[in-house]
């Protein structure tokens, strides 16, 4: 007669959209995601990790000569290429962490089916791995600062809570392509051209101030909107912080990631069946 035992993993009941004990259990699976994600980005390339410098940089070239020097775009009085790509800096990790998070589920589908974890730490993984390339990418900054004599001031302390703001939207838009990638293939072909127009309707390449500023809040429910604005106010010690569009862009990124939590748990015990 046998006497083996049989373990079955059932989703945690409940309104709570995250198991906390169960993900810091995990942790160190999370760890070795975001160790996987970042060395097979850069696996048998030339250049390496030189590219978390070479997309910005070349981006704020592009920029600079398209938008500074020929259609003259007004930047608030700071110089076209530190003001650009102060926002790029954050605008970059956001659309790469976005992609990645967003076909994170379908990229890991072998992993998947054949071992129970909690699902949430596979779009976890692939955004937190982008903030190696962001950290990497601010040593520009730092150069085009000094060239152009910028010193942050107080506000820069603020710095800490805006890239936690742009990693919970990117967790937050992620957790729902990805979650609606496993269930409909087609959200592969929309993420390129989604991150693309999110651009344009994010201050990256113009100032909020060329909007009346009673129609300014608008542009803060992008997420994005509030919170690259208030990067530039953080880092280049030339602007003040906008609270109140920093505030809403903050609620809006809230409400994103609560929701994105709820929708993932709701779709997660599918994700085995049909990845």
């Amino acid at each position: 007669m046998s006497n083996s035992t049989t373990t079955i993993i059932e989703p945690r009941k409940g309104w709570a959209p995250v198991d906390l004990k169960k993900i810091w259990n995990y942790r160190e699976l999370l760890y070795f995601l975001t160790k996987r994600d970042i060395k097979v980005r850069y696996k048998q390339t030339v250049l390496g990790g030189l590219w978390a410098i070479i997309q910005p940089l070349f981006t704020m070239i592009v920029f600079t000569l398209l938008f500074g020097r020929l259609a003259k775009m007004p930047s608030d009085g700071i110089p076209y290429p530190v003001f650009v790509y102060a926002g790029l800096l954050p605008w970059t990790y956001f659309s790469n962490a976005l992609s990645a998070s967003g076909n994170s589920l379908v990229g890991s589908a072998n992993l998947i089916t054949k071992v129970y974890f909690p699902r949430l730490i596979v779009p976890a993984s692939a955004s937190l791995a982008g903030l190696l390339d962001f950290f990497v990418a601010m040593i520009v900054l730092g150069a085009l600062m000094v060239y152009y004599q910028f010193l942050p001031g107080f506000a820069v302390f603020l710095f800490p809570v805006l890239v936690g703001l742009t990693f919970l939207c990117a967790v937050g838009a992620g957790l729902w392509l990805s979650a609606l990638n496993v269930q409909y293939r087609d959200i592969r072909y929309v993420i390129p051209f989604l991150v693309q127009l999110w651009m344009f309707v994010s201050p990256v390449i113009y100032p909020v101030s060329i909007i009346k500023k009673e129609y300014q809040w608008l542009l803060a429910l992008n997420p994005m909107g509030g919170v690259i604005k208030a990067y530039r106010a953080s880092l280049l010690g030339h602007l003040s912080i906008d609270w109140f569009l920093l505030g809403i862009s903050s609620v809006i990124i809230i409400v994103l990631f609560i929701s994105g939590l709820f929708y993932f748990k709701r779709m997660e015990r599918t994700f085995a069946d049909v990845v």
